[in-house]
């Protein structure tokens, strides 16, 4: 699901003659799906390459093509100025380096080349090329040219490619591109120059080689917080234990598994911090002793563990934490949802808490949705507020709520 305030947006695609051109239905086809209106143009040489009938079949518009820049057909409707004001997003994908060089020198003799002049509307280029010619000086200096004027140019993913060689060049993934058209609609900007530490999903504390004592978080909530941040303009340094998810696009991502592996990450990324988020459902116990082979079934039918806590990772935080830093964490409760909450917020020196109620189907672990009381340290002055919605809208109040305090 996109964010909130990226629903009801309108994008054009401009596709130019790369192999990856055929990338592109799924691409229409998953912006559809979000409820976007899609408009796309095609140079001559990607028309050859993936059918305007297929685009136009998925987008329910027309496909537009070199040939409507003059045409007569629509009257005073001239396509690349109506085109271009029509669009909140214009995205080139994938974007040749004949595409990019045309984009950099203003080149407008085709309906793409004229679109991307006249449109003030966010663009972004997704290059998809040979290695060597993504590599070469003149490529990149287009790609800086574009920047400089305000343009966003995305590198390419590494990996095989069509042409036989391995290397970067390959076009994004459609989630990806999803996630950089987002960023581009995001509609403000106020976690900007700011560094956001989020950790999310579970950790595992193994007992023996094959078997580990976990929870059934999925991290969804963390990952959608450091997403959101990015959106918003941060830097975000996201900490994860094991999650099946993929990791939002521009943020880096250290991947953990243990509680202590997770508490030295967040130590590490902590100092130069400005909001440290601490989403992750981590253990409160490990096994005392790990057993370095399989723990084999016994004849006595039971098996005695011993265990002993890990350390509490948002209380060495708190105690470490610099002026001008705020601590968020998060409470996952069955019971006594508020007590426990506030408790936490002040033993762990927390700026505000987030009070989760985990004991229901639609708003515990792996739920979509989420229903949380935010608690915030008296000094701040505010009241609790309440916050229902996917987690995509709990993680935009949630940093709401930051960027109020922190301003």
């Amino acid at each position: 699901m996109p964010p909130l305030w990226a629903t009801d947006k309108k994008i054009l695609l401009g596709v130019s003659g790369g192999i990856a051109a055929y990338k592109t239905a799924e691409l229409v086809r998953a912006w559809i799906k979000q409820g976007y209106q899609v408009e796309t143009i095609l140079t001559d040489a990607a028309a050859r390459l993936v059918s305007p009938l297929t685009l136009s079949t998925l987008a329910k518009r027309r496909a537009w093509r070199d040939c409507d820049l003059l045409s007569d057909e629509h009257g005073w409707k001239i396509p690349h100025i109506t085109l271009s004001e029509w669009a909140d997003v214009l995205v080139v994908a994938p974007c040749t380096a004949n595409a990019l060089r045309a984009a950099a020198a203003g080149d407008s003799s085709t309906l793409l080349g004229a679109t991307l002049l006249a449109c003030k509307s966010p663009q972004l280029f997704f290059p998809a090329m040979n290695s060597n010619m993504w590599a070469n000086p003149a490529t990149k200096a287009n790609a800086r040219t574009l920047e400089e004027r305000g343009h966003r140019v995305i590198d390419p993913d590494s990996g095989p490619l069509a042409c036989g060689y391995e290397g970067a060049g390959r076009l994004p993934s459609t989630e990806a591109i999803l996630d950089e058209t987002w960023f581009s609609l995001c509609p403000i900007r106020d976690f900007a120059g700011k560094k956001v530490l989020v950790t999310a999903g579970p950790t595992h504390e193994y007992i023996d080689p094959v078997r580990f004592i976990s929870n059934p978080s999925t991290g969804k909530m963390g990952y959608a917080i450091a997403s959101e941040a990015r959106y918003r303009g941060a830097e975000v340094v996201l900490v994860s234990g094991p999650a099946a998810l993929r990791p939002p696009s521009g943020v880096r991502l250290v991947s953990v598994t243990s509680a202590e592996e997770m508490k030295e990450a967040c130590l590490s990324e902590s100092p130069g911090s400005d909001v440290i988020v601490m989403a992750a459902a981590v253990g409160d116990y490990r096994a005392r002793a790990r057993s370095v082979q399989k723990i084999k079934r016994a004849a006595s039918r039971s098996l005695t563990l011993e265990l002993e806590q890990n350390d509490d990772i948002a209380r060495a935080i708190g105690e470490r934490k610099a002026g001008g830093q705020i601590l968020a964490g998060f409470a996952a409760e069955t019971e006594n949802i508020r007590e426990n909450a506030l408790r936490k917020l002040d033993a762990k020196n927390l700026d505000l808490v987030v009070a989760n109620d985990v004991s229901g189907a639609e708003t515990g672990f792996a739920s979509d949705s989420n229903s949380v009381e935010i608690y915030l340290a008296p000094a701040l002055g505010q009241p609790p507020k309440r916050i229902s919605g996917d987690k995509w809208e709990v993680a935009s109040g949630i940093l709401d709520i930051i960027s109020n305090v922190t301003e």
